[in-house]
């Protein structure tokens, strides 16, 4: 008897310590969590920022950059491994001008392979400092009070946007300005067509920094959506108007035209590609000798892309010499992709055989006469291209992301410019974030897997060879209760296409018990949720749901990203319809679990996943109990022309299939309890939806929730993230818990 006392105190001993861990895990806070928290970089393990020099990696920390391996890959240490500290960089600084500083390395530009200079921003000016020399041989004022930032390597020159005007300062710090007539209809050197098409900014330097193209946008022509600036100060009492051009589905769009600039003479000619009305001018393009601009056109149908070429010199048109055409659309993304070792050939990507896949094209010059041909296609295969990273010049290979290992994975292939033969260069799972050097000999690999957080290798480009791992990092929630998450597949409503899922289970998860759920949504193009990374990406927020005894279920459908053309473009004319359906097929799997209380089920999602939120809640009422939809598309005539008109084609081409998708039409149905969250200042989706729902609602006598966050866009940044984000979590509390 005393023995089997003994033994069970032994065994209890056991025990205790897996019993104390359990009950002294802490529970993750929302300020824990999400980016926007106060406590949220103060857990994450840190990011080790590093830049190519040449091929030598370096690591630039706040007060010294050192190399971390040399050209060849092999790792470097100790005093060899040094190179310069903030404090020598200073004392050079100091020199010139005493009351300034540079505050931290992290982001040191070594733009030179050959030569010991760096590129440093002080409080005040942009640097370069040569560190075998300890001096300062470049310096300029930093720009203050202006935008659209865009520095050129080869000229030390910079364009830059004040005041809806065009400015270039060149490297001796002159100041040459390259319009006059801006205004707020009339804008130079920004992005245009509301950041479709691969778009993001508006200002191309050609590689010899001689020459600048850039974008002017006529919008006079646009109506104004009447937004409102609600912040005041001492001077003002009344909120002003901030008004914003947007040209919705079927409505009068901008006019955009192309020109270039001449730093040297002072001088812009504008390419000469005829009436700009209702045309879309996108990826521009330069050919490696400076001389020539390449466009990809589309109508404002865009079912036909052309690329058309430019002389830089005139603007003349020298003419099209490839035009792709398709019954939905052709959505252009890439520009043009030059090889470093033959300037007479470029890489061309589309989506012309179902997937995103690279071609190639030759460019010479016969008889005085610019001809450009195809000659064939490098990649193919039902998986995507996903980023063209670079080229391995010395091997002549091209290094690309793709997801042909699966396609919720992002690994990295070398494929034979010569041959197409692809090698994979990393470990072939989970997501991969890759750095490519100048040369593209190395490549740094951040990568994931739902059970690696975060590992920083090194690799090879040459073969598919580790060569260092500097960092292993850990979940930084090893101390706090965290959720069970699997992933999974299941089939389309068209009963064969696989789809991918997550479940998130909640914190202390029992089989036998039954658990309100909440599904996840997005649905639309160009995006998806479910990725092989850490936990297959699970959000924050869901973590802090599963810790309140929640189920988080998250499916990619079809009309999401990355699984080709007919994937994504199957809810053309009718966006909302097949989205629906797929979710539905994850309902139903939902119901078929035993834990899952099928009386409580909500739905939330943000944009195009509020409008899916919002369809689902009035299409199916008796299914979804609760839902919060924010910044939700609430009838598609009310969004934008590039992107509406798209996936819809205009309102008058298509009225039943306008007609079908408005949730106008569905307010009616709803029975559940739904949220409808927005942005005051929303310029992507405006006011005009939500109000135009409530207004639904209410000729139905129906009860919706409102909630508004002045002061923000289409997206909650900074603390109202946090507060967004308590606000979703009591809605269900209050009503699915």
């Amino acid at each position: 008897m005393q023995f089997m006392k003994r033994s069970f105190f032994a065994v209890l001993m056991l025990l205790f310590p897996a019993v104390l861990m359990a009950q002294t895990l802490k529970s993750p806070t929302l300020d824990e969590l999400m980016w926007g928290g106060n406590k949220y970089w103060t857990l994450q393990p840190e990011n080790i920022s590093t830049a190519w020099w040449g091929e030598n990696l370096v690591r630039t920390g706040v007060d010294t950059c050192s190399l971390m391996s040399d050209h060849r890959g092999k790792t470097v240490s100790g005093k060899k491994a040094f190179l310069f500290s903030r404090q020598e960089a200073n004392a050079a600084l100091h020199v010139l001008f005493p009351a300034d500083s540079i505050r931290t390395l992290q982001y040191a530009v070594f733009s030179d392979a050959e030569r010991h200079i760096v590129r440093l921003s002080s409080d005040a000016n942009v640097v370069e400092y040569d560190w075998t020399k300890h001096t300062i041989v470049w310096h300029q004022p930093r720009l203050k009070g202006v935008s659209e930032t865009d520095f050129c390597e080869a000229s030390h020159s910079t364009a830059y946007v004040k005041d809806y005007n065009l400015y270039v300062r060149t490297a001796d710090g002159s100041d040459l300005q390259v319009s006059t007539d801006a205004s707020r209809d009339v804008l130079y050197g920004t992005s245009v067509h509301r950041n479709e098409f691969g778009i993001y900014k508006g200002t191309f330097w050609s590689p010899d920094g001689s020459l600048l193209a850039f974008y002017r946008m006529d919008q006079s022509m646009v109506t104004d959506f009447p937004l409102l600036d609600i912040e005041v100060d001492s001077t003002t009492q009344m909120a002003q108007p901030a008004p914003e051009k947007y040209p919705m589905a079927g409505m009068t769009s901008h006019k955009v035209t192309v020109g270039v600039f001449n730093p040297a003479t002072g001088k812009s000619v504008y390419l000469q590609a005829g009436d700009p009305t209702d045309r879309y001018f996108t990826n521009v393009s330069w050919s490696p000798d400076s001389k020539i601009i390449f466009l990809m056109e589309l109508p404002r149908s865009q079912d036909r892309c052309d690329l058309v070429a430019y002389c830089a010199a005139t603007g003349e048109r020298i003419g099209v010499f490839y035009t792709e055409t398709n019954a939905r659309f052709v959505e252009p993304q890439h520009p043009l992709t030059f090889l470093p070792w033959d300037s007479s050939r470029f890489l061309y990507q589309s989506e012309r055989d179902g997937f995103n896949h690279l071609y190639v094209f030759r460019m010479e010059m016969k008889e005085g006469k610019l001809q450009v041909q195809e000659e064939r296609q490098l990649t193919a295969g039902e998986y995507e291209d996903l980023d063209l990273m670079g080229f391995n010049t010395a091997r002549r290979s091209v290094i690309l992301k793709t997801n042909e290992n699966g396609h919720i994975r992002e690994n990295v292939y070398a494929v034979d410019f010569a041959t197409g033969k692809r090698t994979l260069l990393d470990n072939g799972v989970g997501i991969h974030r890759p750095s490519l050097s100048p040369a593209g000999t190395l490549f740094t690999d951040r990568w994931s897997k739902p059970d690696v957080f975060r590992q920083f290798d090194l690799r090879s480009t040459s073969r598919p060879a580790l060569l260092a791992t500097f960092q292993e990092c850990e979940s930084p929630w090893k101390d706090y209760s965290m959720p069970e998450v699997k992933g999974g597949t299941l089939t389309a409503a068209d009963g064969c296409t696989p789809l991918y899922y997550r479940i998130v289970l909640p914190v202390g998860f029992d089989p036998s018990k039954k658990y309100p759920t909440v599904v996840y949504v997005y649905g639309g193009p160009h995006a998806t949720n479910v990725k092989e990374g850490w936990n297959y990406t699970t959000r924050p927020w869901e973590y802090y749901m599963a810790n309140r005894g929640y189920i988080l279920f998250v499916m990619d459908g079809r009309g999401s990203g990355d699984r080709g053309f007919d994937f994504e473009s199957c809810t053309f004319r009718h966006l909302g319809d097949v989205e629906m359906q797929d979710q539905m097929q994850g309902v139903a799997y939902l119901k078929s679990l035993p834990y899952v209380d099928t009386d409580r089920i909500g739905v939330h999602g943000w944009s195009f996943g509020g409008f899916m939120t919002t369809n689902l809640m009035c299409s199916h009422p008796d299914v979804f109990k609760v839902g919060v939809a924010g910044g939700p598309v609430i009838d598609w005539r009310f969004y934008e022309v590039m992107y509406g008109e798209r996936y819809m084609d205009t309102p008058q081409e298509n009225p039943e299939g306008y007609a079908s998708s408005s949730l106008l039409n569905k307010a009616k149905n709803l029975k559940g309890r739904l949220q409808v969250i927005v942005g005051l200042n929303d310029r992507t989706c405006l006011l005009q939806h939500s109000l135009a729902f409530l207004r639904a609602c209410e000729d139905a006598d129906v009860q919706p929730d409102y909630f508004v966050y002045p002061g923000q866009d289409h997206n909650m940044m900074g603390k109202d993230m946090i507060h967004l984000h308590e606000r979703i979590t009591r809605y269900f509390d209050d009503y699915l818990k």
